[in-house]
């Protein structure tokens, strides 16, 4: 790649070059924004795993009719445990740790802004996941729900430490991101390299921006919800009006409806760069895509009252016009991808199976979303399995298949070394069909009238075949999260070089340096290149191979020249 590196930038000024210091000690102190962005992942890995179990859980309850694998109150704080875990432990801190390790290198930065500050988050973050599951050590873990309405979790119906120990692993670990957010914010602003200027950003670092945007702006009500909750538990009494209760679910859902766009908005970003790549050519509509971003972010803050139509205090008319509206900015993206890919000269390789797989599956996601987003539809539709069908048709069959695609495109450069190709196919093609195995016939059951948060149903209601499909389907997700997992460790002992870019068809200025890069991100071997447009690597390889083609046909020129009669062009 050193052909495609010149004429370099002037490096930005940075502490003079020390070596990492190695061993476990050198990982849980280091200041590195990619070490602390691959402990944030190895960490919500963990958490996938423990939270995915206690789905498993749960499907094995639900697959037949009036079973009693677990009781009614271990199904509660299983759901209760696999909600809150899902989302602030495992996809937000993996969204966010994206956007700490990449949009540094992105924008030519050799740091991340407050490193230590970013340091204190992830660690913030651990303790809270601690505090959070120690909960489950308890005589009475958390049972409320991940929305923990009240008056269920005030002290009269969730008696006990466990659930103050929840309560304060939320408010930990949502700080944290809150924090991290803001790091990655301010790298991107005000740490970009000569040449990076707003507009030639790559689309991934705008998804970070705007995503963390949103964090500091609405994570803060969770803390605020949880905080009432703290404060009922101690004189249950504040609860005992509807108005304080109406009061929290408007100040919970200020932060539970943006942290939904929170948990898919780097993964969009992931899943346009991948589209990209493996097309050849730069992402279409880059300018339009910014705009629809920020529309996006913006309007994500003024829906949250569509959770609130069946409560008779929401206004319901403003928040299913303004949650409709979403679909435009929604529209232009999906566009971009279209475009993106046609007319460009495609190259299937395992991100972009999961780049492909996103669009149809997020599309449900998205459609079924607008259905719910209408009053009429979420009067039928509210506390029924077709909700949950729709959020991890989002969070899951849309989200994760993003990530996968962003965690299979830039593994080499995190770690140096490839994913086993015919491992990483196979695992998409295992969580595909395991993916809509489980969710797809959701849609039904929530058709049908069974309700969600349910441990036991009727035969009476016909969804016996449905139930028992969706589990199957769950199994099959954890045979593929296995695989995936499998792939990992065998790429780490095997360790196949991967080089610069091992896939050749790299934009950003990520794959400019050494895989893994090194502690200031950029060096005298790796230089930062000049930067004309948001896919600066493409501009330098369409320049080179214009710089080739000039110089054949000058040596074509001039053979045939001299071969014509002087002042003729020949017979």
């Amino acid at each position: 790649m050193t052909e495609l590196v010149a004429p370099p930038q002037p490096l930005p000024l940075v502490p003079e070059a020390i070596q990492p210091r190695a061993g476990i000690v050198g990982w849980i102190a280091s200041t590195d924004h990619k070490r602390i962005a691959l402990m944030t992942v190895g960490v919500s890995l963990v958490c996938f795993v423990i939270f995915g179990c206690m789905a498993l859980l749960m499907r094995s309850q639900l697959a037949r009719p009036a079973q009693h694998l677990v009781s009614n109150q271990v199904y509660n704080e299983l759901f209760t445990f696999h909600g809150s875990g899902m989302i602030v432990l495992f996809l937000t801190p993996l969204a966010v740790a994206f956007g700490v390790y990449l949009v540094p290198l992105q924008v030519g930065a050799p740091m991340i802004a407050a490193a230590r500050t970013c340091l204190f988050s992830f660690w913030l973050y651990v303790s809270g996941a601690i505090v959070l599951l120690l909960s489950l050590a308890t005589s009475r873990p958390a049972d409320a729900g991940w929305y923990a309405y009240t008056p269920l979790s005030d002290s009269r119906y969730s008696p006990g430490t466990g659930t103050d120990l929840w309560l304060l692993g939320m408010i930990m670990a949502v700080s944290a991101m809150m924090i991290m957010s803001g790091c990655v914010v301010w790298t991107a602003l005000r740490l970009r390299a000569p040449g990076v200027t707003l507009t030639r950003m790559p689309v991934f670092t705008w998804s970070e921006v705007v995503t963390c945007m949103m964090s500091v702006a609405s994570f803060p009500a969770l803390v605020a919800a949880m905080g009432m909750i703290a404060v009922g538990r101690v004189d249950p009494n504040i609860f005992s009006h509807d108005t304080w209760d109406l009061a929290y679910q408007f100040v919970f859902w200020f932060y539970g409806h943006p942290v939904v766009y929170v948990m898919f908005f780097p993964f969009v970003g992931c899943v346009a760069t991948v589209l990209a790549a493996f097309s050849r050519k730069k992402y279409f509509g880059y300018h339009f895509t910014i705009v629809a971003l920020l529309a996006f972010a913006a309007g994500s803050m003024v829906v949250f009252g569509h959770h609130l139509f069946t409560t008779g205090q929401s206004t319901n008319p403003y928040f299913s016009l303004t949650s409709i509206m979403l679909a435009v900015p929604a529209g232009v993206e999906y566009f971009g991808f279209i475009a993106t890919l046609m007319g460009g000269k495609i190259t299937i390789r395992t991100p972009m199976l999961f780049a492909l797989a996103f669009i149809p599956q997020f599309l449900i996601g998205g459609l079924t979303g607008i259905m719910l987003a209408t009053p009429v539809l979420d009067y039928e539709f509210h506390g029924s399995y077709f909700v949950v069908a729709h959020f991890h048709y989002t969070l899951f069959a849309g989200s994760l298949f993003g990530a996968m695609a962003g965690i299979y495109y830039w593994f080499p450069k995190a770690t140096g070394v490839v994913l086993d190709e015919k491992l990483g196919k196979l695992n998409f093609w295992i969580l595909l069909i395991g993916t809509n195995a489980t969710f797809g016939p959701m849609f039904v059951q929530g058709f049908d009238g069974l309700p969600r948060r349910v441990a036991s149903y009727s035969s009476n209601l016909g969804v016996d075949g449905f139930t028992l499909a969706s589990s199957i389907g769950a199994g099959i997700i954890a045979l593929g999260v296995g695989v995936f997992l499998f792939n990992v460790a065998k790429s780490l002992v095997v360790r196949v070089p991967a080089g610069v870019d091992p896939w050749g068809l790299g934009q950003g200025l990520e794959w400019v340096t050494a895989s893994p890069p090194p502690l200031f991100n950029f060096d005298e071997l790796h230089p930062i290149p000049r930067v004309k447009s948001y896919a600066p690597l493409l501009d330098l390889r369409q320049e080179v191979e214009d710089a080739q083609v000039g110089e054949a046909v000058a040596q074509v020129d001039g053979v045939g020249g001299g071969a014509l009669p002087a002042g003729g062009a020949g017979p």
